[in-house]
């Protein structure tokens, strides 16, 4: 790691961490949703809305922060996107729970199960990766898996997409269930994006 002589705002490692810790309540939302009867969804829905909200203060505390300090631990442009992709992790869990509810899904298909199990490894591993920004240390695995982990994720959609188009569903179903597994699958996608951030950060730092 190169030597600096000026001093760093640190607190930035703080609230990406806590932006993390956020996710993983998201993901657990998701995995309560899985066994939850239609009764329950709304409550769950709910809660995963306030953890939404709690992500976009996390994100906005950063970008306050950013704005206000005159010397960052790495890249403002670094800072700003991995505080972005962050943010929209929990944007599409969000929207995800949120689709379920508003469209009366009774029954997710085969398959989605498979899809939130990979967003909660992802958000476990993320969570952990985090505060080793402060060192810049152990972070190669971390993104390894994390880009493994979107490709099993791109594996997974797409067998749901084939299940969905093959006859089984009415057509008006077909369309409420491949937006929502759509909008995981965006999720995957957006884990991979904060993995990409922080290889980008730890090659600068090296």
């Amino acid at each position: 790691m190169r030597f600096r002589l000026t001093p760093r705002e640190t607190s930035f490692y703080d609230m990406f961490a806590a932006s993390a810790d956020n996710i993983v309540t998201g993901s657990k939302l998701l995995m309560e949703l899985l066994g939850a009867d239609a009764s329950a969804r709304a409550e769950i829905a709910e809660r995963m809305r306030a953890a939404e909200h709690a992500g976009d203060d996390a994100t906005h505390a950063i970008f306050h922060q950013l704005n206000s300090s005159f010397i960052t631990p790495f890249d403002r442009e670094d800072i700003y996107n991995l505080a972005s992709s962050l943010d929209d992790i929990m944007d599409f869990m969000e929207e995800a729970v949120d689709l379920v509810v508003l469209y009366n899904v009774e029954d997710l298909p085969k398959g989605v199960d498979q899809q939130i199990e990979v967003l909660a490894r992802a958000a476990e591993l993320t969570a952990e990766a985090m505060p080793n920004l402060r060192t810049m240390d152990n972070l190669t695995e971390y993104w390894i898996e994390v880009n493994r982990l979107e490709n099993q994720a791109d594996q997974v959609h797409r067998k749901l997409l084939a299940h969905l188009f093959n006859g089984t569903y009415e057509a008006i179903e077909v369309l409420k269930l491949k937006q929502i597994v759509d909008v995981l699958e965006e999720a995957a996608d957006a884990f991979e994006h904060v993995a990409n951030t922080v290889e980008t950060i730890a090659v600068k730092e090296s």
